[in-house]
């Protein structure tokens, strides 16, 4: 998978993954009374608006990008109607040859984290193989141990699959218990060792593992100790952009090829429209600009 992940990084010269997180203050007001209209204030209409809002957006930005980022939340609060336009999403990036990390976040244990792990494993029913999620990769929580991450492991062995696997996140309150120090080190530096080694035995021609960390572009210090402590592990860094952080920060984190990283952007690309005062029927044009920018921002601080 990260071999797949680097050459569309290359192809493009771009490492930015666009975060497809819409929430309804974010859908154009056209689009929204359009679908409240056919099918009221229900949330087959929010599933609806934001399946249509995403295509736009991967319109508009498929040919400038490597990979999309959805977060499963957004689309879950909707129920069965949100996780349809969730794999909708999904299904279409791919339509676009655009690699998909699926931000779950999962972290459970034993027979539930191997039914989690369906995501990229996908779905057997005596005998019958269903790819449902079609995810590429998917994010997760380390804090119960391997436990949480061994059946996940296996897909990414036999699937080519990816994981980005949270070490440093980039939100404030992530101090409370990742900088907590342990024998003379940080806990961040335990989880990064742990990945570390998780990943060794899936490294590809580029150099680096299946097995990713989330390193936040919030904490640029850590973030370029760990790609010290780390330097066969790929980044997935969030942070850019709307949390402050910018390419300035995260130059670090990339090695002398211009990779080891891909930086996320969420808000600040689906939601530039509003940022920019454009009128709410070129959500999408304005959001590739929002990619051009961020694309021209992060070339300047690296060399691809």
């Amino acid at each position: 998978m990260i071999d797949r992940l680097i050459e569309q990084i290359k192809l493009k010269q771009n490492p930015t993954v666009v975060g497809l997180d819409p929430t309804l203050e974010m859908i154009p007001n056209f689009l929204k009374e359009k679908c409240f209209k056919k099918w009221g204030k229900t949330p087959k209409a929010v599933g609806k608006m934001f399946y249509k809002f995403n295509k736009e957006i991967i319109d508009y930005s498929y040919d400038l990008i490597p990979a999309v980022k959805p977060q499963i939340a957004m689309y879950e609060r909707y129920g069965v109607e949100g996780l349809k336009s969730y794999i909708k999403t999904i299904k279409y990036a791919k339509k676009k040859n655009l690699l998909v990390i699926g931000d779950i976040k999962r972290g459970d244990i034993f027979s539930t984290a191997e039914a989690y792990s369906a995501h990229i494993s996908g779905t057997n029913i005596e005998g019958e193989f269903f790819d449902l999620w079609q995810e590429d990769a998917v994010t997760l929580n380390p804090y119960m141990g391997y436990d949480a991450i061994e059946p996940f492991m296996d897909a990414c062995k036999n699937k080519d699959k990816g994981l980005f696997i949270l070490v440093k996140t980039s939100n404030k309150s992530g101090e409370e218990i990742q900088d907590l120090v342990v024998d003379g080190k940080p806990v961040y530096d335990y989880i990064a060792d742990f990945v570390k080694n998780w990943g060794r035995s899936l490294i590809g021609k580029y150099g680096y593992s299946n097995i990713g960390a989330v390193v936040g572009a919030t904490y640029k210090e850590q973030g370029e100790e760990l790609r010290e402590r780390m330097p066969q592990t790929f980044f997935l860094v969030p942070g850019y952009g709307a949390q402050g952080a910018t390419a300035s920060n995260i130059s670090g984190y990339f090695d002398e090829r211009g990779l080891g990283a891909i930086v996320n952007s969420s808000r600040g690309i689906i939601a530039a429209y509003k940022k920019q005062g454009a009128n709410d029927k070129d959500f999408a044009k304005a959001s590739r600009e929002a990619v051009v920018m961020m694309r021209e921002d992060l070339r300047k601080a690296i060399k691809l």
